[in-house]
């Protein structure tokens, strides 16, 4: 194999531009020339596409965001648009395809690799941590990181005056954000979708440490689960009196430096990739497990059903379940 491309698509996530960096120096070592694609698989439609050499990845290995950019795609549902982007990649005499991105992304890639016999690999990028063959995605740590140092500051300003506050962080329908964020920031409640809960008993778990001098109370809400502000309210409606605030830590989770872990978790799935590519490898998805660098088949893979970590879910509620 000769010729690869890479591109990002999908939410953009810290440790992608690592993951492009990675890939760019570690393929070019091996003797093939790589592609970078713009915009995703939108710019793979439009044949957005130019060569990448070594300083085309010059000082982006800490950098968020993505330097290749990401956007929607709906026309990559559609026939006419796969075939668009199998002609780019024909055209340019592209071999194999790397994609950097979550399970939409996945998505994607798995219709050009066995509806198309296009060699692809997948790279997990996403906050999220949403993919369940993989125990961590590029952009988890760094987001779990920007949210427990958000809340550190918020502790601070929240201790000085008495005054409790409700945290809504991203995820989706995957609660690990909150959960990794709100036990590392010894939060008193951290509320996910993988668990029900009953917001009784979480307007009792807030009176009881009020009345035990604890009034400056953390509650991380995943967005799967709610609205911060919708939480909040409930709880200022049932405790009279109560001194409590909402907030949103939005897209400060995608910004800033990628982590250590999420730098060289990046580095290790790039020269993963790049191999697989190598020998002939399609249809998979890169991934980690128990500190291993594995490659799945990307059907068996998005099929698999993710499970929530639920003995750290109880770990996080034992901390600080009495005052």
């Amino acid at each position: 194999m000769k010729k690869i491309g890479v591109l990002t698509s999908g939410g953009d996530a810290q440790g992608m531009n690592a993951a492009v960096y990675a890939t760019v120096r570690y393929a070019i070592g091996c003797g093939m020339e790589v592609y970078g694609i713009d915009l995703g698989y939108k710019g793979l439609i439009e044949g957005k596409i130019h060569k990448m050499d070594m300083r085309s990845v010059d000082e982006i290995i800490h950098r968020g965001g993505t330097v290749l950019k990401t956007a929607r795609c709906p026309e990559m549902k559609t026939v006419e648009g796969q075939k668009s982007a199998v002609k780019t990649l024909v055209d340019n005499g592209i071999e194999g395809l790397i994609v950097i991105g979550g399970d939409g992304s996945f998505q994607g890639a798995k219709v050009l690799s066995t509806q198309y016999g296009i060699k692809t690999m997948g790279i997990p990028g996403t906050i999220d941590n949403d993919l369940a063959y993989t125990d961590f995605t590029l952009g988890f740590d760094s987001a779990v990181n920007a949210v427990m140092n958000t809340i550190k500051m918020l502790r601070d300003t929240m201790t000085s005056n008495d005054r409790n506050c409700v945290v809504e962080v991203m995820g989706r329908n995957c609660g690990d954000i909150a959960l990794y964020a709100g036990i590392t920031s010894g939060a008193e409640l951290i509320l996910v979708p993988e668990v029900r809960f009953d917001i009784n008993e979480v307007i009792a778990r807030v009176r009881h440490n009020i009345q035990h001098d604890k009034k400056d109370n953390i509650i991380v809400v995943a967005e799967g689960v709610g609205k911060a502000t919708d939480v909040c309210a409930q709880i200022a409606q049932a405790i009279e009196g109560i001194n409590i605030r909402p907030m949103n830590v939005g897209h400060i989770q995608r910004g800033g430096d990628a982590s250590f872990q999420d730098r060289l978790l990046a580095i290790r799935m790039s020269e993963h990739a790049v191999n697989c590519l190598l020998e002939g490898k399609t249809n998979r998805v890169v991934g980690i497990r128990n500190n291993e660098i594995i490659d799945d088949d990307i059907v068996d893979a998005l099929a698999q059903r993710r499970s929530f970590n639920m003995d750290l879910y109880n770990l996080a509620n034992k901390l600080v379940e009495a005052f």
